[in-house]
């Protein structure tokens, strides 16, 4: 009898262990498989970076065509928001490879804070733009107006390329009509990329030969025009951002549970 109790016992325990076993096996192959697939992600992830901070560079590079056209906010150029946006996702990409690589759970832990963090100011800054539209509406166009005084200055050549692209391509004049630029010149002239037909000195003729669009409204209409392709982007980077999100919140938790099981 006492045998048998023992013979039984001993089953018991070897049951449980090869239990362990297989949930340590389980638990094991999961966190690999999640490893894997988060090493991926994130690997696409800093190159997706590192071609961002590529692009920023050569704008920088290229004498500043895309420059802000801001003069309260002279730094807020094209090239450096892609510059600070490439360095930031190429940093919080590296972080979550080698979390993931190494299977560290501070690391995970940083990457899915970072992450998180970035998220939550995006939607900050969405729903502000939204409820204070009519405000910054005002504020951007008299900001733009204060730069136009800077056109065609000592050091402004960012400024300069910019306005000049903006009216040709998109054949508008000023900000909120073609008179703005009668404040700049003190005179009754605008820039010669507001011409119909562009030539030396055209800004110096009559306003019958001057784009007649506003530029901000313009502009304004081709985002709203191009909203669904905006939409789309926006949606698709949230989901990337959620995606990265939940890939680190799994694998710190497998990682625990690894941990747990297999201790």
């Amino acid at each position: 009898m006492a045998f048998a109790i023992q013979a039984r016992s001993c089953f018991l325990f070897f049951k449980f262990i090869a239990l362990e076993l297989k949930r340590c096996s389980m638990a094991h192959n999961c966190l690999q498989c999640i490893k894997y697939l988060m090493f991926v992600f994130n690997l696409l992830f800093w190159l997706g970076g590192c071609g961002i901070l590529g692009v920023g560079i050569w704008l920088a590079v290229t004498q500043g065509n895309f420059a802000t056209l801001s003069p309260t906010f002279p730094s807020l150029s094209a090239a450096n928001i892609l510059i600070v946006t490439g360095t930031f996702i190429m940093i919080i990409g590296f972080v979550g490879c080698i979390g993931a690589i190494k299977e560290n759970k501070c690391l995970l832990l940083s990457f899915f804070i970072m992450l998180l963090i970035i998220f939550v100011l995006e939607l900050i800054v969405v729903t502000l733009f939204f409820l204070y539209s009519d405000k910054i509406d005002k504020y951007a166009q008299q900001d733009l107006k204060k730069g136009l005084h800077l056109y065609g200055t000592e050091g402004n050549i960012g400024l300069t390329n910019a306005w000049s692209i903006i009216q040709t391509d998109f054949r508008c004049c000023g900000v909120s009509n073609y008179t703005d630029w009668f404040e700049v010149y003190n005179a009754t002239r605008v820039p010669d990329s507001c011409c119909l037909e562009f030539s030396e000195n055209c800004g110096l003729h009559s306003p019958g030969t001057w784009w007649k669009a506003p530029c901000y409204d313009t502009v304004k209409v081709w985002l709203q025009e191009n909203l669904l392709a905006v939409g789309i982007f926006g949606l698709c980077t949230a989901m990337v951002q959620i995606l990265g999100l939940t890939f680190a919140m799994t694998m710190y938790c497998q990682v625990v549970k690894a941990d747990t099981y297999c201790a």
